[in-house]
């Protein structure tokens, strides 16, 4: 299943939780070698973990982590205007209806369709709280993944070339591509629809306002 879950509620899923941030240490630092921090319990976790962000989380049937990631909003704090804007070109983003997506993580566990998972579920989120966009930093290994899901952003700047390349973008989500993800990832909009209810009461107020959509 999909989980919708803010930051201050994680503990209420301690194995989930768990999983999770071991998997992140899995992901960024032992295969793809990232300078991240990873503390005692083997969790890699930072700053903006500390922000109450959104988790979109797929979940295994023992209550495991598969896949996740991270939302926040960017007229807060985020890692594209604090680490990333010389990709941007003296540019920012900073809009109430488009939300950064940061930490992107498939665990060792995660079957072709967790990705495609995930992002239907962001589609969902998207749809639910009336926002226009996401936006993300990605490197070259995500494009195939992209491609294979059926859904790619558009690119707003790039650094280096071939496998080094460091691209920010922003992905918009049509019905007719919020369908086709879905079909990719052998689930219902329907059942998105369900489990993105389960996590939010309705009319859904925005997690980061007082605004309810």
């Amino acid at each position: 299943m999909i989980r919708f879950v803010m930051a201050e509620d994680l503990p209420k899923y301690p194995r989930l939780q768990d999983s999770m941030f071991k998997d992140r240490a899995d992901q960024f630092v032992r295969r793809l070698g990232w300078d991240v921090s990873v503390d005692g319990n083997g969790w890699e976790r930072d700053q903006y973990d500390a922000l109450n962000p959104l988790y979109v989380i797929c979940e295994g049937t023992g209550g495991q982590h598969l896949g996740s990631m991270r939302f926040l909003p960017t007229t807060g704090r985020t890692m594209i205007r604090e680490h990333f804007s010389d990709l941007m070109e003296g540019q920012d983003i900073c809009d109430p209806t488009v939300w950064e997506c940061t930490r992107f993580c498939l665990g060792p566990d995660a079957n072709p369709q967790v990705a495609g998972k995930l992002m239907s579920a962001g589609g969902e989120v998207l749809k639910g709280f009336g926002l226009t966009g996401f936006a993300g930093v990605f490197d070259e290994r995500m494009v195939r993944i992209y491609r294979r899901i059926g859904s790619g952003p558009e690119i707003l700047g790039q650094t280096g070339k071939g496998k080094d390349r460091i691209s920010v973008g922003v992905w918009h989500f049509t019905n007719d591509a919020r369908a086709r993800v879905a079909k990719r990832s052998g689930m219902s909009v329907g059942l998105i629809e369900h489990w993105f209810k389960c996590g939010f009461k309705f009319p859904a107020l925005n997690p980061f306002s007082t605004v309810a959509v």
